[in-house]
């Protein structure tokens, strides 16, 4: 997100805690929203079905976020397909210049050599036979380097002119990526306009409901997962999913900006793909690819370091830190945190070393006093919005 915007998201009213991220259990108006008694939104909209509204708007903001964070990823990968084909070009076409000036070399030589007698003649008329004839061994092995010079600079020109069709597929592939970076990136912008444009619309006092409203429903969606027994009993971290996990802590506090991968500032799953590279281990870099390419594990066997998947789209990601919390960087607005499991709606969760060994023994990584302060659904206010800087 813009520096400007992002001054103007973040000091839209005053503070009030969590308002955007969707949870199942505001799909509804939840205590005090009721039409009767709720504050109304602009054109008399009761504060229900503004949340709804302000929810389904942040949701297709990281739908866009994760779309251009996969065209980045993309990008940068088709960029150094691109070097590399240029840097095997240029050896290919120094590699040709020397086969052609071999080439160039025999040709001369069998210019000048064409008047010569042939071996076999030279063989019966030679004084000392046995020197004839290794003469003529030394002949067949200068005729047989030649066939490998033509062959050379055939197999040369072949491997050159492949290259460089690549390159340039290559090249085309690269700006057509970074025109689609641009859309991406314009849409991501657009929504969070949209957002910023409906929050600037909203009184001090319907922004408060409207937290208080959210962090209710949160409460209760947390409640009724712990009580599922979806989770199981306590379990330890494989070694990478402890450092993984000791990283994310280490970030708490950090702010959330869109298409970030840190070290200042992260985005969702710029934290959990940078914590798990951290680790050693490389993986996806959307939350989209994370659920798609990891391996699944039921909740009920969840472990600390493990990836939390959210919304049918897969477009949230959190690192389980156990006894039924995440840490996530939330949403624009807020900052890196210790968050309820069921904060969001929980699609799944997957594993990115399935085949890591559970440690025998694991301390948790020591929490500050305010791990667990802000937002869990993003956008915190500070004051209202005067003017862009």
């Amino acid at each position: 997100m813009s520096g400007r915007l992002l001054h103007l998201v973040c000091t839209a009213a005053v503070a009030a805690g969590a308002l955007l991220a969707p949870s199942p259990a505001l799909a509804a108006p939840g205590p005090g929203a009721d039409s009767g008694t709720a504050a109304s939104a602009p054109e008399g909209r009761p504060l229900g079905a503004l949340l709804t509204d302000l929810q389904k708007l942040y949701r297709q903001a990281e739908q866009a976020t994760e779309a251009y964070n996969a065209t980045e990823e993309e990008l940068r990968e088709k960029r150094a397909e691109a070097e590399r084909l240029e840097k095997e070009l240029a050896a290919a076409r120094l590699s040709l210049h020397d086969s052609r000036g071999a080439a160039g070399r025999l040709a001369r030589q069998q210019y000048q050599n064409s008047s010569e007698i042939s071996p076999y003649v030279r063989l019966l008329l030679a004084r000392d036979p046995r020197h004839a004839l290794d003469e003529g061994h030394v002949i067949g092995q200068l005729a047989r380097e030649r066939a490998e010079t033509v062959d050379r600079l055939t197999g040369h020109e072949k491997r050159t002119d492949g290259l460089a069709r690549d390159a340039r597929k290559a090249l085309d592939a690269q700006l057509t990526l970074t025109e689609r970076r641009k859309k991406d990136r314009d849409e991501v912008r657009g929504k969070l306009a949209e957002v910023e444009e409906l929050l600037a619309s909203l009184s001090a006092d319907q922004l408060a409901k409207l937290a208080e409203l959210e962090k209710s429903g949160a409460v209760r969606a947390q409640r009724t997962f712990m009580a599922s027994g979806a989770l199981s009993s306590p379990r330890t971290p494989s070694r990478e999913g402890g450092r993984a996990l000791g990283y994310a802590v280490r970030q708490l506090g950090k702010p959330y900006e869109w298409g970030a991968e840190g070290p200042e500032s992260y985005d969702c799953s710029g934290l959990t793909s940078r914590a798990w590279e951290h680790a050693g281990r490389s993986i996806p870099r959307t939350s989209q690819e994370q659920w798609a390419e990891l391996e699944h594990v039921p909740l009920g066997e969840l472990r600390p370091g493990d990836l939390v998947i959210y919304f049918p789209e897969a477009t949230h990601v959190a690192l389980y830190l156990g006894d039924g919390m995440v840490v996530q960087a939330p949403r624009p607005g807020a900052r890196i945190k210790v968050s309820p499991i069921a904060a969001n709606p929980v699609l799944g969760a997957v594993r990115p070393d399935p085949g890591g060994e559970p440690l025998r023994r694991f301390t948790p990584p020591k929490l500050p006093r305010d791990a667990t302060d802000g937002s869990d659904e993003g956008y915190s206010f500070a004051a209202p919005a005067t003017e862009a800087r």
